[in-house]
C-alpha cells in the first residue's frame, strides 16, 4: 500500500484485500465466538483483518477503537456509497449479505440526508417510547396481551409440560409488536412479516424473502399516504413528507429488524440468565428491577453482535493498522464487551450494573428505538416468569443451540419445563392496563376461531407435534 497517512507516516502493511485472512463465520464462531474473538485479539490486537463470507473486511475487537469509530460519524461514515470495493465492482454478485445491506435505510444510510431522516423516525417513535404518552400505555396493553396469548396457546396440554419458548414466544412476540407499531389495515397481516426472519438469518432464501416483504410495505405504505393513523408509518410521513412509497417500504422494514429478531433474542437470553442461575440477573429480578436485568443481559450477551460497516473517508490508523480509506469496518459489540480493558473494570456485584455497554451502539447514530426494544422485552420476560413457576432449562446450559448470523447472536431454540402459576397473573397485577382484543380477534387461542396466519398455523402445529 503506497498511500500515506494524514501526518505522513506510511502504511505499514499490504492492501486488505492482499492480507492472509481468517474466516468469522465458522462453527467455532458459533458455539463459541469469545475464543474466536480471543484468538483474533492475541493475533491482531484490537482490530482484525477477516474473511466474512467471501469478502475482506476490518473487524474491531477493542472497546476504545470502537467507540472511536461509533463516535466520530464523519470520519467513520456509514453508507454503501463509501465502500471502495463496491464501487469498483468487486463484491461477488451472490455475497449473502447483499440483499439486506442493499436496502439504503436509516441504519445503512449516510450523507447528508441521514439527520433530517433520523429526526423524523426520533419524532415518530416518541409517542410509542414516552411513557406519559397514551399510545406507549397503549402499546404496553397490547404487548402483555399478546405475551399472555402466547403463554396460553403453548400451555394448552396442561398446567405443566414442555415448550420452546425460542419458537414459540420470544421470535413471534416482537413480530406481533411489530404489526401493531405499522397499522396494517385488517387483523392478521404476519404472513409476509415472517420474511423478515429470513432476510436477518442471511440464508440462501434471503433474497426471495426481501423482494416480497418491501412488496407488502411498499402496499402498506402506499394505503398509510391516503389513509393515516395512529402509527409509525403515519407518524414518519407527517414529520418526512417528502418520502415516496420505496423509501418509506425501506424505514418500514428497518422497523421491523429493530423490534423483531433483537427483541426476540434479548427475551430468549434474559429468561436463560435468569433461571441458570445467574445470581447478579436474579439479584435485579427480586428487587423488581426487570430493565436492569436487561442491561445486564445486553452487556454480557448482546444480541446485536456487529454492527454495519463503516468506511473511513481517508487512511487512517486504528488499533496496530492503517484502515485504507473505502475499506469495510464492522465493530464487533461482542468482542468490545469482551474486551479486558473493558470487561475487567465492570462490577457484576453492584446494584446497578454499567450503561457504558455497546448494544444500542454510540454517539449520533445510537439506536433510535432502543426504548421501544428494551420495553418490548422486559414485558415479554416479565409476562414468562410471572405465569410461569418452576421454569428450568431442558438441556445443561452449556448445551444450548446457538445461531449466529453476521449481524445477531441468538438460541437456535430455548427448550424448558414449565408449571402455570397458580392463580395465574394478570396484565394488571405487573401495572399495566388491560386492553380488549381488537374488533374481528377473538379472545380465544383455539385454532378453530382465531384468524389463521402462517404465524398463528405455525405456532399452533408447534403444539400438536409436540
Amino acid at each position: 500500500m503506497g498511500s500515506q497517512l494524514s501526518d505522513g507516516s506510511p502504511a505499514r502493511h499490504e492492501p486488505l484485500e492482499a492480507m492472509s485472512l481468517e474466516p468469522l463465520m465458522t462453527r467455532d464462531y458459533e458455539t463459541r465466538p469469545e475464543l474466536v474473538y480471543e484468538r483474533l485479539r492475541r493475533t491482531h490486537g484490537p482490530v482484525a483483518p477477516v474473511d466474512l463470507l467471501g469478502v475482506p473486511v476490518w473487524l474491531v475487537l477493542g472497546y476504545k477503537e470502537s467507540l472511536e469509530v461509533l463516535q466520530n460519524d464523519s470520519a467513520w461514515p456509514k453508507g454503501l456509497e463509501n465502500w471502495r470495493a463496491r464501487q469498483e465492482g468487486r463484491l461477488p454478485k451472490d455475497w449473502p449479505l447483499a440483499p439486506s445491506l442493499d436496502v439504503n435505510h436509516i441504519l445503512i444510510q449516510g450523507g447528508a440526508d441521514y439527520p433530517s431522516l433520523r429526526g423524523a423516525w426520533d419524532a415518530a417513535l416518541r409517542p410509542f417510547q414516552d411513557p406519559r404518552q397514551p399510545q406507549a400505555r397503549q402499546l404496553r396493553a397490547k404487548i402483555a396481551r399478546d405475551a399472555d396469548e402466547l403463554i396460553t396457546l403453548f400451555s394448552q396440554g396442561g398446567r405443566s409440560g414442555w415448550a420452546d419458548l425460542s419458537a414459540q414466544f420470544s421470535r413471534p412476540l416482537p413480530l406481533m409488536v411489530a404489526s401493531h407499531l405499522l397499522g396494517f389495515p385488517g387483523s392478521q397481516h404476519d404472513d409476509v412479516l415472517m420474511d423478515m426472519w429470513r432476510v436477518l438469518d442471511a440464508g440462501p432464501d434471503a433474497g426471495p424473502a426481501l423482494e416480497r416483504l418491501l412488496a407488502a410495505l411498499s402496499e402498506l405504505g402506499a394505503w398509510k399516504m391516503k389513509q393515516p393513523g395512529e402509527d409509525f408509518p403515519s407518524y414518519l410521513l407527517a414529520s418526512h413528507p417528502g418520502l415516496g412509497v420505496e423509501e418509506l417500504s425501506r424505514e418500514l422494514m428497518m422497523l421491523l429488524g429493530m423490534t423483531s429478531d433483537h427483541v426476540g433474542i434479548l427475551i430468549s437470553n434474559a429468561v436463560v440468565e435468569v433461571i441458570s442461575g445467574n445470581g447478579s440477573a436474579r439479584a435485579s429480578l427480586s428487587a423488581g428491577m426487570m430493565r436492569e436485568t436487561m442491561n445486564r443481559v445486553v452487556m454480557q450477551k448482546p444480541p446485536l453482535v456487529n454492527f454495519v460497516p463503516r468506511f473511513p473517508l481517508t487512511d487512517t490508523r486504528l488499533g496496530d493498522y492503517t484502515i485504507a480509506a473505502g475499506d469495510p469496518v464492522w465493530v464487533s459489540v461482542g468482542a468490545a464487551h469482551a474486551d479486558p480493558a473493558f470487561s475487567e473494570g465492570v462490577c457484576p456485584a453492584r446494584t446497578i450494573s454499567t450503561r457504558a455497554h455497546l448494544s444500542w451502539g454510540a454517539g449520533p447514530r445510537q439506536c433510535p428505538a432502543r426504548e421501544l426494544a428494551t420495553t418490548t422485552a422486559s414485558i415479554g420476560a416479565s409476562r414468562l416468569l410471572e405465569r410461569l413457576s418452576g421454569l428450568e432449562l431442558s438441556l445443561p446450559v452449556d448445551q444450548l443451540p446457538w445461531r449466529s448470523s453476521p449481524f445477531m447472536r441468538g438460541l437456535r431454540s430455548l427448550p424448558v419445563r414449565y408449571t402455570l402459576a397458580d392463580p395465574p397473573a394478570g396484565p394488571e397485577a405487573a401495572g399495566l392496563p388491560v386492553v380488549p382484543p381488537p374488533p374481528g380477534h377473538p379472545p380465544t387461542v383455539d385454532g378453530a376461531e382465531r384468524p389463521r396466519s402462517s404465524l398463528w398455523r405455525y405456532l399452533a402445529g408447534l403444539v400438536r407435534g409436540r
